[in-house]
């Protein structure tokens, strides 16, 4: 596979991998699943799903020994995307089902969605549907990132009870409206991005992403 658009998907045994595959492949990406270290650290451009716990899912990446692989990986300058429950996994700490510790890519902290407004009325935990992508505060546009094909109000699909909090505001490029409550849609340092919803079930909002990501 040494076509420019090849991707590989990490398979660690978390996360709707077939989904995903089908939506890259719609893009005209070549798809490679796998969980060899070496694989993985030769890919062009890689995809961290992933759908659960966060606890089960750094102690499945454990296992494989593909912990410091997703970290090396990260500083090569490779684009790396994550989606849902695999954003998360990039951030340092994570409240669910207690403390425990992430890959450390972006700084930041993994809390529960409130189940309150912030008018203090009950809100349906998980997060499940459609909602809006809003720029975050610290910028002015999309450009240069996955949602630079993207249009401002383009609504995305989630399904999540736990949200990402970045450390440095820089990391925010995106956030949606939940209960009054912002929350990270997309975050990204270097080369390395989150999503926290399904690109892959967001229509062709979801294709733009990953359009845009195959061809960085």
């Amino acid at each position: 596979m040494n076509s420019i658009n090849e991707v590989t998907i990490i398979d660690y045994g978390v996360g709707n991998l077939l989904s995903v595959q089908r939506g890259l492949e719609h893009c005209g990406a070549k798809v490679r699943l796998t969980s060899d270290p070496q694989v993985i650290l030769k890919s062009q451009r890689v995809v961290l799903p992933g759908v659960g716990a966060f606890p089960n899912a750094m102690s499945a990446l454990e296992k494989l020994n593909l912990i410091s692989v997703i970290q090396e990986l990260a500083k090569t300058g490779k684009p790396l995307l994550a989606i849902c429950l695999g954003m998360q996994l990039l951030l340092e700490q994570s409240e669910e089902f207690g403390l425990n510790f992430g890959l450390g890519i972006i700084p930041g902290r993994v809390l529960p969605i409130p189940d309150r407004t912030t008018q203090g009325d009950l809100q349906k935990i998980p997060h499940i549907g459609w909602s809006e992508l809003e720029v975050a505060h610290n910028r002015s546009n999309w450009h240069g990132t996955v949602l630079q094909e993207n249009s401002y109000a383009d609504s995305a699909y989630f399904v999540h009870s736990y949200m990402a909090l970045v450390t440095d505001p820089k990391d925010q490029i995106a956030h949606v409206n939940y209960g009054g409550h912002e929350i990270s849609a997309v975050i990204s340092r270097g080369y390395v991005t989150g999503c926290q919803f399904h690109p892959e079930k967001s229509g062709e909002v979801g294709l733009k992403i990953l359009r845009r990501f195959i061809n960085q």
